[in-house]
């Protein structure tokens, strides 16, 4: 593979870019249908290629990346057309006759650099938005996924021309040499470690960027809620893609008494999800790597292990696992787990719930649990976090209509539906004047006008 040449591939797409030809709502379209075209072509080996990074089964894929994609492109198709249109605004007396608008620019030549976890789909969809918005996209998909990658590089190549969308597979070095480079926006999605390396390199070149974190993501539960559906729920979302979600619970604050009949539910559901062992289960996936599986192993000793636990470093197998009564400075309460352990942590009352989230940076998501909505509603007015669900987990997500993404340590920024096409736009005020009614009233000699501007303004 030639070595990489970020000064030339920015150059060549922001030579194409400044040609106007992005502007058009026909090329935006046709752009999106080249790339749903291409997605349906290759969704056999993407499937695989999820498979062979993740161990991800067909129907877990579908459901969790690829299906998501085809709603996406098919939402942008159908109302592109509206998000391009001017937005109205209002033009206060002092300048009338006056109109006032909003315009979507197109940002221009755009990084996306897309993590492992969900790497198909955390790939394509923020590139929907870029070329729904009118803007030519580098891609950089993730070293630690290389069957998707590969995938991703193939489909991409083959459904545009590098000056509209562009593959750079690679690792550090690849990542280092594109950051070097300036964009007019970048998107990252990964961990809050590389995301303020990113957040430094755009600083250079005063580059917005959309940031997706992620964070300990927590689950408060009271005591009115259904603890069976509570646990159903919980253990659903924690245990897709063998926990490796930045939106996953990832600790949960339960009252003392409750605990042990909580562990037993969330066992239950992980035997009706994958059966007496989940290693011989397709639904269940592996761990991404080895030095992820001796993270996660590490971690897993900081408390007391209420069921699971069992692993294989050979396979990369971490089973389902609840801990009990770890050290709240233990690294497994301090680190997001991003893995299959999921620690249940003493909370005697809402209160104290409320107190232990909001002492701890903002998370990319929160899930309360209750059949009181009251309880709810306060949760939801007295914490702050990137997305909340209340009496269930992740599903925020898959809301279109819906900006997803966090806040202080779980990034900034967010994206799905409209607000991708946001996320690459700039958004212009416009004012538009006729020549006829030129008021006085603003030139100077300004004596005697005080009133008149107390009056008008």
């Amino acid at each position: 593979m030639a070595p990489l040449d970020a000064k030339a591939l920015v150059a060549r797409q922001r030579a194409y870019f400044e040609t106007r030809v992005t502007l058009p709502l026909e090329w935006r379209r046709e752009q999106l249908r080249a790339l749903e075209r291409a997605a349906r072509q290759h969704e056999v080996q993407i499937l695989d290629a999820l498979r062979s990074d993740l161990s991800k089964s067909p129907e877990e894929a579908y459901l969790t990346e690829v299906g998501s994609i085809y709603g996406e492109i098919k939402n942008a198709l159908k109302h592109v057309k509206a998000w391009m249109e001017p937005r109205r605004g209002s033009a206060p007396l002092v300048i009338q006759p006056a109109r006032a608008y909003q315009y979507a620019d197109p940002l221009g030549v755009t990084l996306i650099i897309a993590p492992w976890n969900y790497p198909y789909q955390l790939s394509i969809a923020p590139l929907i938005g870029a070329l729904a918005a009118g803007c030519t996209a580098v891609v950089k998909p993730s070293e630690h996924a290389p069957a998707t990658s590969r995938v991703l590089a193939r489909m991409l190549t083959q459904a545009f021309p590098p000056e509209v969308v562009s593959v750079v597979e690679g690792a550090a070095e690849e990542s280092r040499l594109l950051l070097e480079e300036r964009w007019d926006l970048i998107f990252f999605t990964g961990g809050p470690g590389v995301g303020r390396i990113v957040a430094q390199a755009a600083a250079r070149h005063l580059t917005p960027t959309v940031l997706e974190l992620g964070g300990k993501s927590p689950c408060i539960i009271d005591r009115s809620a259904d603890l069976e559906v509570t646990a159903r729920r919980i253990a659903w979302g924690k245990y897709v893609n063998a926990g490796q979600t930045c939106i996953a619970p990832d600790y949960v604050l339960i009252p003392p008494d409750l605990k042990s009949r909580f562990a037993g539910l969330v066992r239950q559901a992980v035997t009706d999800f994958y059966g007496a062992d989940a290693r011989e289960s397709s639904d269940y996936g592996r761990i991404i790597n080895a030095r992820h599986f001796e993270r996660i192993s590490a971690l897993a000793a900081d408390g007391q292990v209420a069921f699971g636990g069992e692993r294989d470093a050979a396979s990369r197998y971490f089973a389902p696992t609840v801990i009990t009564d770890a050290p709240l400075s233990s690294p497994l309460m301090q680190e997001e787990i991003f893995g299959p352990l999921l620690p249940l942590v003493d909370c005697a009352s809402i209160d104290e719930a409320i107190r232990f989230v909001r002492s701890r940076p903002k998370p990319l998501a929160l899930y309360s649990f209750a059949k009181d909505a009251a309880v709810n509603e306060r949760v939801l007015a007295e914490t702050s976090s990137g997305g909340a669900v209340t009496n269930d987990v992740c599903v925020h997500f898959a809301a279109e209509g819906l900006p997803f993404g966090g806040v202080g340590e779980s990034g900034n920024g967010g994206y799905h539906g409209r607000s991708s096409f946001d996320a690459f736009s700039h958004k212009k005020s416009v004012v538009k004047r006729p020549f006829a009614l030129d008021m006085k009233l603003r030139y100077p000699p300004y004596a005697g006008k005080l009133g008149l501007f107390k009056r008008f303004m």
